[in-house]
């Protein structure tokens, strides 16, 4: 057969069976009462829209405009594939954050799981829970106030390498930089530049494709994702074996880092995790401790550059510290807690440019939510531009104004850059401390306030 005609063949069934399937998911979503909305093209739903607003830059602009169409509390879609509600305001903040485990559950696409093999071994669920139960007390602020003045070595390191002295910089790419190197030492012990510089090209091409269509083709970003986890999987492989030996000789111990901590920890039945688990837990973090945390960091330099006022405060509050410090000395929780207005600018920031736009889940039951109905397995999508760019929420949302978080700040569930609930971000904190010591160094370094 020709071969024009044969793709055209396969083309047309495979179209065929795509509009089937959604007809029928079509069918089945048009139970009574469900919340207003529209389901968009066959297969791809109101993807692309929702994708492509982000990437210009207005990611709030897709959940606007279905706000005003349809309802301000929630709306029906379908993205990635999924029919999908999206629940808006404090009020949709609160019900989801509250009912974690109990109407809903986490859940992610289907390019995870299949990123991440060890998760077909159970259920990425199941290994999220795993993970929250073992890293509170890792990741609490007293356990890391010793990595305080290892993060400041670093961002004093990065900035003599990477900043001083060019006629123009990139930051996104750069404040990628610092986050992974400060990552890779907190979770690995991992200091020297050429030995984190293996981990993070692939890295970066990895957390590229993880949020992509799970198309395995070659040159398809979800392909190129799969490729860069086995090769950063494999070194890690070879990292984790050796941290074994150093740890039954006594050369390594349990607080050295989070990957010891893996590694003597055993689950519920007693059982220590095995290489892989360990392996794809240490890349999940990774991840997750990674491209919010340089978004934020890009943001709030872009917001310093623009507002010489709000600079000149953190500048002042910044220098004040500086001045106190002896030559050499390194930064510790004390400066951190003086540290009050460099936070609420960097929570400013993170409110109109949130690092996580929002999450998703999944209903395990049939429940209803401001009067409308959501059926057992549709998927559900909190965004934090429903409240962080309300007026109800935030008086003249578009102004740039820090004393929004003085005192006892923002009302319950209206600023969710970190989530909210049970499944908070455990690695707030850690964010908190890697985004102020950023700050810190970037001040001591553009004084002047020219970036």
């Amino acid at each position: 057969m020709d071969p024009i005609v044969l793709f055209c063949t396969i083309l047309l069934f495979t179209i065929s069976v795509g509009v089937l399937l959604y007809s029928k998911r079509s069918n089945a979503a048009n139970g009574t009462n469900l919340p207003p909305g529209r389901m968009g093209l066959p297969l791809i739903g109101e993807s692309l829209e929702y994708l492509l607003t982000g990437r210009k830059g207005h990611p709030e602009k897709f959940l606007n405009d279905r706000m005003a169409k349809y309802s301000s509390q929630v709306f029906k879609t379908s993205i990635l594939g999924e029919p999908m509600a999206v629940v808006c305001g404090a009020v949709g903040n609160k019900f989801l954050f509250s009912n974690e485990n109990k109407l809903v559950t986490a859940w992610w696409p289907d390019s995870v799981n299949k990123i991440f093999p060890s998760s077909t071994q159970t259920s990425s669920k199941e290994e999220s829970k795993k993970m929250r139960k073992m890293l509170p007390n890792f990741l609490k602020p007293e356990a890391l106030q010793r990595y305080i003045g290892m993060m400041d070595m670093i961002a004093q390191r990065h900035f003599e390498a990477s900043w001083e002295g060019k006629q123009e910089i990139k930051v996104f790419p750069l404040a990628k930089g610092y986050t992974f190197w400060v990552a890779c030492k907190v979770f690995l012990s991992i200091e020297d530049p050429d030995h984190v510089s293996i981990f993070s090209d692939p890295f970066n091409v990895m957390a590229s494709g993880i949020i992509s269509v799970p198309i395995n083709l070659p040159g398809t970003p979800f392909r190129r994702a799969i490729n860069a986890a086995e090769l950063i999987r494999k070194e890690l492989m070879a990292i984790i074996k050796q941290r074994k030996i150093d740890l039954a000789e006594n050369k390594a111990t349990l607080n050295q880092d989070i990957l010891s901590h893996m590694l003597l920890a055993t689950d519920e039945d007693g059982q220590y995790l095995n290489e892989l688990n360990v392996a794809d837990r240490i890349l999940g973090l990774l991840i997750g401790g990674h491209d919010t945390a340089s978004a934020a960091i890009t943001f709030i330099v872009k917001y310093l550059a623009e507002l010489p006022t709000i600079y000149n405060q953190v500048y002042n509050e910044q220098m004040e510290i500086a001045r106190s410090k002896q030559p050499g000395e390194l930064l510790n929780w004390e400066d951190i807690q003086k540290m009050k207005y460099s936070w609420n600018v960097a929570c400013e920031v993170m409110r109109l440019a949130p690092p996580l736009q929002g999450a998703f889940r999944e209903a395990i039951t049939d429940f209803t939510f401001a009067g409308f109905s959501i059926p057992k397995g549709w998927k559900l999508h909190w965004n934090a531009n429903s409240t962080h760019k309300n007026a109800e929420c935030f008086p003249e949302p578009e102004k740039f104004d820090p004393e929004r978080f003085e005192g006892n700040g923002p009302a319950p569930y209206t600023f969710v850059p970190f989530g909210g609930g049970p499944r908070m971000c455990p690695g707030k904190e850690y964010a908190r401390l890697e985004i102020l010591v950023f700050m810190h160094n970037v001040i001591k370094s553009f004084p002047t306030g020219n970036f």
